[in-house]
């Protein structure tokens, strides 16, 4: 982390220490003086300061960022301890008072606060152009990914995209608007930004917002707004990226999350703990109660797949590497260690957990052998990946497929993700409709657990009936009077309610 990327955080930190951030509030007027943006160094440092503001621990850098994200089938958690907030979710009963939901509301929010700064100030930079236009298309990319996960976890905000009034209470507006917004936000970004910032991982290029659009018009092609006609648009755009050759998937999977920056991270936070910025949903998070480690230290229990989710895997290597199914339980010596499966009586859940998100970066999350645990670790440095390239390639698969019917190219991009998993190439001669299963079914394993991806899937093809119809019992029970067409989106925070009087609740809550 360089010195003005440090120094940025610690006003951040300063600022954020001292009490909640409403939507109506401008941190970039509490962060500088209106004299701030003189010199590229300046800009350089409030663009850093938009990336702290999504990644930090009270937006995306915990596993609170997923609160909502409980309804898949990929996420569970306990049924007791302090996880009411995910459990809640769980069982499609959470409310808009759930204090884990803030993340969700407010990670988004003080981003695009910044990114507005940024993008109103840019231009009175004393700088060349094409340095000046590198920081605002950042600031782009990042207001449109805030507006993405926005959208399409609470339905219809309100589109910001200049300094406002501390006293303005903004009406929200229409998803089809804010998608609008958010797509002329990435083509400035496409259009500002380099294809690649050689040297400087986590820095959003054009092909990340060539990444994030076809996701975007992927997204826009299922529920709410139902535009078949974007699945062109979204095989563009994902083609482009695939076209570029500059990520593969020759990494292997279980490389990919112990190791930073591989050649498929296309765009990822970048976390730091000695520098403040620890991310907290590797290591402990995703680690059994059961587990103590010989220096004491024991897991969280926050988050784990579902048991059919898990059972409906396919048999392969990526599988053997994103579930963790033998629980090591500490012995009374407190250094010896008996191996159980995961759905022993002598466990506390019941549950695989996953694999995948334990280790942090090369084991500073959870240190230890096949038989043994050193240390559990709740802050890591592992960066968090937003964007991989299997993301694109199976937009691309379902895209192309959806928009003309499955072809080579459609094939050959699934494959190459199912080849990297273990998996034999796709069965030839698919429908169009029997391939986006298999797409979407690809996506849940190759994105178990991550960020969202698997719920969205989910709410733009409404699968909760399918996904609820096939949970065990063994789960945090469904209510049975749940109006099922009413939990595809999450509620405003009921804070945000009350400073904005005007604004209806989601339906259901």
């Amino acid at each position: 982390m360089n010195t003005k990327f440090s120094l940025i955080l610690v006003f951040v930190v300063l600022i954020l220490t001292g009490g909640c951030q409403s939507l109506i509030e401008d941190p970039k007027g509490s962060l500088t003086p209106g004299t701030y943006f003189k010199t590229q160094a300046d800009l350089d440092a409030s663009v850093s300061a938009i990336y702290i503001q999504f990644a930090r621990d009270g937006a995306w850098g915990f596993t609170n960022r997923s609160t909502s994200y409980f309804g898949s089938d990929d996420f569970t958690t306990d049924p007791g301890l302090n996880k009411e907030d995910f459990r809640l979710f769980d069982r499609l009963s959470g409310g808009s008072g759930n204090g884990s939901l803030v993340a969700q509301w407010q990670g988004p929010w003080q981003g695009i606060y910044q990114a507005n700064n940024v993008i109103a100030n840019y231009a009175k930079v004393s700088s060349t152009d094409v340095l000046k236009n590198q920081a605002a298309g950042q600031a782009y990319f990042l207001r449109a990914l805030g507006y993405y996960y926005l959208v399409r976890t609470f339905g219809p905000v309100p589109i910001i995209l200049t300094q406002i009034d501390v006293n303005d209470r903004p009406a929200r507006d229409p998803v089809d608007k804010v998608y609008a917004a958010i797509i002329n936000d990435l083509q400035k970004a496409k259009e500002f930004l380099p294809v690649s910032f050689p040297g400087q991982p986590g820095k959003a290029n054009q092909m990340a917002a060539r990444a994030l659009l076809a996701d975007v018009y992927l997204s826009m092609t299922g529920w709410p707004l139902n535009q078949a006609s974007n699945y062109d648009l979204a095989a563009a755009e994902a083609n482009s990226v695939m076209q570029s050759g500059k990520y593969d998937v020759n990494t292997p999977y279980a490389t990919v999350f112990t190791t930073n920056n591989s050649s498929e991270s296309i765009f990822g936070f970048q976390y730091n703990v000695s520098g403040g910025l620890p991310l907290r949903s590797a290591g402990s998070s995703s680690v059994p109660l059961d587990e103590i480690a010989t220096n004491g230290s024991s897991g969280w229990d926050d988050y784990y797949p579902e048991i059919n989710f898990y059972k409906n895997a396919p048999k392969c290597s990526r599988t053997d590497a994103t579930f963790y199914t033998t629980i090591k339980l500490r012995q009374p010596d407190g250094k010896t260690f008996k191996l159980v499966s995961w759905d022993s009586p002598e466990t506390h859940a019941g549950h695989p957990y996953y694999k995948k998100f334990r280790a942090g970066l090369n084991g500073d999350g959870v240190s230890e052998t096949e038989t043994t645990i050193n240390a559990i670790n709740p802050s890591t440095n592992k960066v968090y990946d937003v964007i991989r390239y299997p993301l694109v390639l199976l937009a691309y698969a379902e895209a192309s497929a959806m928009a003309s019917g499955p072809t080579a190219a459609s094939y050959n991009a699934i494959n190459l993700v199912r080849k990297r998993a273990g998996l034999p190439n796709l069965t030839t001669g698919l429908s169009a409709q029997a391939f986006r299963d298999s797409v979407v079914y690809e996506r849940a394993y190759e994105f178990a657990g991550e960020f969202g991806v698997r719920w969205f899937d989910i709410v733009r093809l409404q699968l909760l009936p399918k996904v609820i119809a096939s949970r065990s019992p063994l789960e945090n029970p469904i209510p049975a009077n749940t109006n099922v067409s009413q939990k595809y989106l999450a509620p405003i925070p009921v804070n945000e309610m009350a400073r904005n009087p005007a604004w209806v609740q989601n339906d259901g809550y």
